[in-house]
């Protein structure tokens, strides 16, 4: 059979075309669960876990617990509705699946994670109205600590919320860090220990800490519809900008601690009362530490020179991986073939 020369060069862009797909497809790699040492290549609707077209909505990801091993498209922005979520007022669901309420104080800070090298801190606003015997709060600002270095962000406070303005401040290692507005507009820090992604021009970003974490944010005000719902009787004057977020961890220890972070040891037991409308969990004062960026608090275990224990269940030697997994609900890495 004769191939013309027109067949002939569609055939070799389709082949050279295929070939360029799979020099740069990604796959993904869990460090622990049951889909641990798999190699999981990303699905063509979402091939790569950190794109750069400022277009893509969705990037690769795996569920590391689920026994399913299946990559799937996620959304870029925080997913309030999945492992690792802290929304609204606020609502967590834990590694484990379990959502649970945990509410704190307002203008006191609270340990959300805390492991041997990663400490993430949440500031928590809100208010009061008369007659409540409790404060109506929200997630203001994160803060983390790695290695000696430190990292903040806040939502700035706004009267009235207007999504053309950023309301975003960040700071490294205690200086004030201006990240360009515009969507990919991207930070990383001298040591590329820690890097900022914009997700939209403005109001979301992506903060990642290598082989560490990923946490999606996104900063929202408290509507008039969620105020007249719960009756949180906002002033005309504060529209409580506040943070939703989505964490993804990549081998947290067996010791890690934390309003979320306790939620990912393998045998922990969640005290969030199954089918109640509201589970709220406690744990104030275990957890209250005394500023945004301080590691002190009574269930802490981080240190500026933690190092993680290879013997720890949910670790596993690096030097040693041979890309045959893929990634998910907080433990694991990416492979690019």
């Amino acid at each position: 059979m004769k191939v013309s020369s027109s067949n002939y060069g569609l055939l070799m862009i389709l082949l050279l075309a295929c070939c360029a797909a799979q020099i740069y497809a990604e796959y993904r790699t869990c460090i622990s669960g049951p889909c641990a040492r798999k190699k999981i290549a990303c699905p063509a609707e979402c091939p790569e876990a950190n794109p750069t077209d400022p277009k893509v909505r969705k990037v690769c990801r795996l569920n590391c617990n689920s026994p399913v091993c299946q990559t799937e498209c996620k959304r870029i922005k925080p997913n309030c509705d999945a492992p690792g979520a802290a929304c609204l007022d606020p609502r967590f669901i834990g590694g484990d699946g379990i959502v649970f309420y945990f509410h704190g104080k307002s203008n006191e800070h609270f340990s959300l994670v805390s492991d041997l090298n990663l400490q993430i801190n949440a500031r928590f606003i809100g208010l009061r109205p008369a007659g409540r015997t409790r404060d109506y709060t929200w997630i203001q600002a994160l803060g983390i600590l790695f290695d000696s270095h430190s990292f903040s962000l806040e939502a700035t406070e706004a009267s009235t919320w207007n999504g053309e303005v950023d309301h975003l401040k960040f700071s490294h290692n205690g200086e004030d860090l201006i990240i360009p507005e515009g969507q990919l507009s991207t930070w990383q820090s001298p040591d590329s220990d820690i890097k900022v992604q914009r997700t939209s021009s403005k109001n979301s970003v992506l903060v990642t800490l290598p082989e560490v974490a990923e946490i999606s944010i996104n900063v929202v005000p408290v509507t008039k519809e969620d105020d007249r719902i719960h009756n949180y009787q906002i002033p005309s004057d504060n529209c409580f900008a506040h943070l939703e977020v989505q964490f993804q961890f990549f081998g947290l220890s067996s010791k890690v601690e934390g309003v979320i972070g306790r939620t990912y040891q393998p045998d922990f037991k969640n005290p969030a009362k199954p089918g109640v409308a509201m589970p709220v969990v406690g744990g104030e004062e275990m957890f209250r530490t005394p500023s945004l960026l301080s590691a002190d608090c009574g269930a802490c275990v981080f240190s500026p020179a933690g190092v993680l224990d290879q013997k720890d269940t949910l670790l596993m030697d690096f030097g040693k991986l041979d890309c045959t997994g893929g990634s998910g609900s907080g433990h694991g890495i990416v492979c690019r073939k």
